[in-house]
């Protein structure tokens, strides 16, 4: 079965999303094409996803199986249209904030298309053209710092690295070890510093937990005032008065950007670029391949937009399926960019238990 040519339109075209979704449908269950898992899968729907499925709400009608990627085989995630050479990236992990990791596979396709649209958004808000990057943040598992790396070498850099267990700090703070978790946390920052101090870093990648602990340290402040141009921040919650403090005080030389994403999205979003006065974090979908919906927490039912809600994220592209997938944030629905399929979301922050499980973001 060939492949549909909406599914492998060029990097700078964004297709309809009905007839995007429509031929994604095709591609994963199609027998020739569709993964096992979800070849399987689809025996337990209760509907046919080649008929039934052919805009952004029937996305809805899917169950939330992201719990299931926590022990399927990797093979069997990789649609069989790609054949027995498909280009993989690498296997990555979600954070573990809930439970044993989920997994998902980061195919080259989907990489190039998410590095083309990242790199739009770089040019946009002026990120530099030159210089190496610091990602303080997860690596290993983590897609965050594959993502990171791809990043600084399309803008001409090299992205410096420091090691990073995130799961040891949660596993710390979730034993009442909070000390132990705040000396790894000051121990990453020293090992920041050396490189600081000694490379042309254009640009950071941290989270907030991280930069906050970086504000701490007036030489290191100094420092990324003087060299640093931009700094990107995500993979936990930021609050507005932190952001606002970081942004026109502790770093007023450096832009200063929010992204948000998910490993069970294969990438993140960066904030929409607004003016200063309004000074309001907001994240658009890269739709129709990512795509979000915020939702009463009671019902399942979209919120009204100004209205705050559970977020439920979906992908959709030929490489990666995961639709309806009930993520542990909770944020304001904001109305979407004309053409946009689904919500944007504001003020985004965890909820307080997800799964029976209480949510401790650490540092990551």
């Amino acid at each position: 079965m060939s492949t549909d040519p909406i599914l492998d339109c060029p990097l700078d075209q964004v297709p309809e999303g009905p007839e995007f979704i429509e031929a994604a449908m095709r591609w994963h269950f199609s027998p020739e094409t569709g993964s096992p898992f979800w070849l399987e899968r689809a025996k337990t729907l209760g509907f046919d996803p080649r008929e039934d499925v052919r805009t952004f709400e029937d996305l809805r009608r899917f169950p939330n199986v992201a719990n299931e990627l926590r022990d399927v085989r990797v093979e069997d995630l990789i649609p069989r249209g790609y054949g027995p050479d498909a280009d993989v990236i690498g296997v990555y992990e979600s954070g573990g904030t809930t439970g044993p990791p989920k997994r998902v596979v980061l195919l080259r396709d989907w990489l190039e298309r998410l590095m083309h649209r990242t790199q739009q958004g770089l040019q946009e808000r002026g990120y530099p053209e030159s210089g190496h990057w610091l990602a303080l943040g997860p690596t290993g598992p983590h897609v965050f710092g594959e993502l990171v790396r791809w990043q600084a070498a399309r803008r001409g850099g090299i992205r410096f690295t420091v090691d990073m267990d995130p799961r040891w700090v949660k596993r710390c703070i979730a034993e009442g070890r909070g000390d132990e978790a705040e000396r790894y946390a000051e121990h990453l920052i020293d090992q920041s510093t050396y490189i600081l101090e000694t490379q042309d870093v254009r640009v950071l990648v941290t989270t907030p937990p991280l930069l906050t602990r970086l504000a701490r340290r007036s030489a290191l402040v100094e420092l990324i005032n003087a060299k640093v141009a931009a700094i990107s921040w995500g993979g936990a919650h930021m609050d507005p008065d932190t952001r606002y403090l970081l942004r026109t005080e502790v770093f007023p030389n450096v832009k200063l950007y929010g992204t948000y994403g998910s490993t069970m999205i294969l990438g993140g979003l960066a904030e929409r670029v607004v003016p200063p006065e309004e000074d309001l974090v907001i994240f658009d979908a890269f739709s129709p391949y990512i795509m979000f919906s915020v939702v009463d927490q009671e019902t399942g039912e979209a919120v009204r937009y100004g209205d705050r809600g559970q977020v439920v994220m979906h992908h959709v592209s030929k490489s990666f399926l995961l639709p309806n997938n009930l993520e542990r944030d909770l944020a304001t629905s904001v109305a979407p960019p004309p053409g946009q399929l689904g919500d944007s979301v504001a003020d985004v922050g965890p909820l307080p238990t997800f799964e029976n499980e209480t949510v401790i973001e650490g540092v990551y």
